[in-house]
């Protein structure tokens, strides 16, 4: 199903990666204590600036800053709308 969301201009549409469930050493994390994710999926891509075309694609997996972007709710499923400055690194 693709989808029907589009950004405009230099904003993607990212699927946050879920947040982890334990620690390294196997301890779980209760829900209040979580980080919030920093990794996620693209899953949809503006047309860019005039003059600066995107460098990103659908797919790609990404490192953003914690405070990045703005929730989203679309058909039941939780996104995040940011520019593509907002990114730090893409990841493979």
């Amino acid at each position: 199903m693709a989808l029907n969301l589009k950004p405009i201009g230099d904003r993607i549409v990212v699927e946050a990666a879920p947040a982890e469930e334990k620690t390294a050493s196997g301890i779980y994390i209760p829900d209040t204590a979580k980080e919030k994710p920093q990794q996620g999926t693209i899953v949809a891509v503006g047309a860019g600036k005039k003059d600066e075309p995107m460098t990103v694609k659908v797919g790609d997996t990404v490192l953003y800053g914690k405070f990045a972007g703005t929730e989203v709710s679309h058909e039941g499923k939780e996104y995040l709308i940011m520019r593509e400055a907002d990114i730090y690194a893409v990841i493979g």
